[in-house]
């Protein structure tokens, strides 16, 4: 087949690297299995030497020849039910992190523990694997960071497979975790094995994994863990392999993450439940209420309300909006919220959504004025807004639009601040070298509208090594939702580029003094 017209190229800029179009581009859709045209991306400079001596067709060929086994040992971890909630069983969280720690120990390291550090009120927080390989004398030492707890699988009857048994259909393969973030873990293993039988000895860059069992429940001893195993886990570059890529078939580097905080509104307005024939009319109960508090958070547009919060419109890269609400499953008729740019509502302000409320159920609903209802918020901050700021802005706000009178109070929950890399780093530029030697197409610097509050204690603890944010998923893969599925093209991929990655910075030059590479 011939190869599809190609999307013009913008112009470089004086770096040497190319910005991102801000038009649509003009490449039609590929066929359907054929790979993804190439999308707006970064042309990087490279290091020649270090690029050298990267073996890419063997890479290539051993991360290919050993993926059918990648895949087996993925869906055997899908088929463990590792939840960090209270409510699952904890037994199935330890049977995952030793699950992993086996995988890991068949890469060749021999340094593999399973580690816990505990919660405020004392217990235990779920058991992490760390493993290490030191690096050879004058090498840096680079931490590979995955999850291996899950989210619940949730309502059974919205899946069309069983969550914990993994299902490959249509070249993806189905099931929780297998996306997020199981397939980090493994893109992790695949590439260790794969400079490992080409490298061999001589590949000499020190290695640390550190696969977390609590992400999905908050990473509530994620800043404590790291404080206390500092020294284990101390390297000069990091990668987050829990992100998503731009599409199929186009890889991403995530430059930018939103921050979080999120907390429970309450509305008070009666000491005891009433009848509503009796005393409604006069007096409105505490759903309605809530419901009119709520509507203030947004304004006609669908913007967010909330004064003093910081929001800009500047992304370049762009987004269709028919690609969007195709990506969301938005139903036809139902407009889009807010202004600016799609790119710029997702990645540089502020969103806010009410993801739970405590109210009756229909079943259960009586005709009674209610004195109290609950909901919980979740407020997605712009790259550079405080989020103890941003708190106290939507205290100010419910406290100010409190309906007829009613009583308001707003319990603070997480907090978790924005992220941002800076792309011209050696590390960001070899991993964006990676990505589109895996894919072959043009990698895409992107922002992401989700949020990792823990890489802010990445940064806090460890601030000189260079952070880079990865993931296997893509916009399809519907992580936390029913029916979370992982490309499996895209997977290979991703394994392939962290092999590349791993060979890059093992060949890229000695470490300047002890403990700190020079990737400048």
């Amino acid at each position: 087949m011939a190869d599809a017209p190609r999307a013009p190229v913008p112009d470089p800029v004086p770096d040497g690297r190319v910005k991102h179009m801000t038009t649509e581009p003009t490449t039609p859709p590929a066929p359907a299995g054929a790979p993804a045209a190439p999308m707006p991306g970064s042309v990087i400079p490279v290091d020649a030497p270090a690029v050298d001596a990267v073996p890419l067709d063997r890479l290539r060929a051993s991360v290919s020849a050993r993926f059918p086994r990648t895949v087996a040992d993925l869906a055997d971890l899908v088929a463990i039910p590792g939840i960090a909630w209270d409510a699952f069983d904890a037994a199935n969280l330890q049977h995952s992190a030793e699950a992993v720690a086996a995988l890991i120990r068949d890469t060749g390291i021999e340094d593999v523990r399973i580690l816990r550090a505990n919660k405020e009120d004392g217990t235990p927080g779920g058991p992490a694997v760390v493993a290490r390989r030191p690096a050879a004398p004058g090498k840096p030492t680079i931490l590979l960071y995955a999850h291996h707890d899950v989210q619940p699988p949730g309502d059974p009857a919205l899946w069309q497979t069983e969550p914990f048994t993994a299902v490959e259909r249509d070249g993806r393969l189905f099931g929780r975790g297998a996306a997020d973030d199981k397939a980090g873990i493994m893109a992790h293993v695949g590439a260790l094995h794969a400079v490992n039988e080409v490298l061999g000895d001589g590949f000499g860059l020190g290695v640390t994994l550190f696969i977390e069992g609590e992400e999905e429940a908050g990473s509530p001893t994620f800043r404590t863990f790291l404080e206390t195993h500092q020294q284990e886990l101390a390297a000069d570059v990091i990668v987050v392999a829990d992100s998503s890529n731009w599409k199929v078939g186009v890889p991403a580097l995530t430059t930018s993450l939103r921050g979080l905080v999120d907390g429970t509104i309450e509305v008070r307005v009666l000491d005891h439940a009433v009848h509503s024939g009796m005393f409604g009319g006069p007096l409105l109960d505490a759903p309605t209420l809530l419901a009119r508090l709520i509507a203030t958070l947004h304004d006609d547009d669908g913007s967010v309300a909330i004064a003093g919060l910081v929001t800009a419109d500047h992304a370049e890269l762009d987004y269709p909006e028919a690609t969007f609400r195709n990506d969301a499953g938005v139903l036809d008729g139902v407009r889009l919220a807010g202004t600016g740019s799609i790119t710029s509502r997702l990645w540089a302000k502020p969103a806010l959504s009410i993801i739970g409320m405590d109210i009756p159920s229909v079943a259960l609903s009586s005709n009674t004025l209610l004195p109290a209802a609950r909901a919980k918020f979740s407020l997605r901050l712009a790259p550079g807004q405080d989020p103890d700021a941003a708190l106290a802005a939507i205290e100010a706000h419910v406290a100010a639009h409190a309906p007829f009178g009613a009583r308001v109070t707003l319990v603070p929950g997480e907090r978790g601040q924005s992220f941002a890399t800076d792309t011209g780093t050696a590390a960001a530029r070899a991993a964006l070298w990676a990505l589109g030697e895996a894919w072959g197409v043009p990698p895409v610097e992107s922002g992401m509208g989700g949020s990792i509050p823990f890489i802010a204690d990445l940064h806090d603890v460890f601030g000189a090594a260079q952070i880079l944010v990865t993931g296997v998923e893509d916009p399809d893969s519907r992580a936390h939702s029913a029916n979370e599925s992982l490309h499996l093209g895209d997977f290979r991929n991703a394994v392939l580029a962290e092999a590349l990655l791993l060979a890059r910075l093992d060949a890229q030059g000695p470490a300047a003094g002890t403990g700190t590479a020079s990737l400048t």
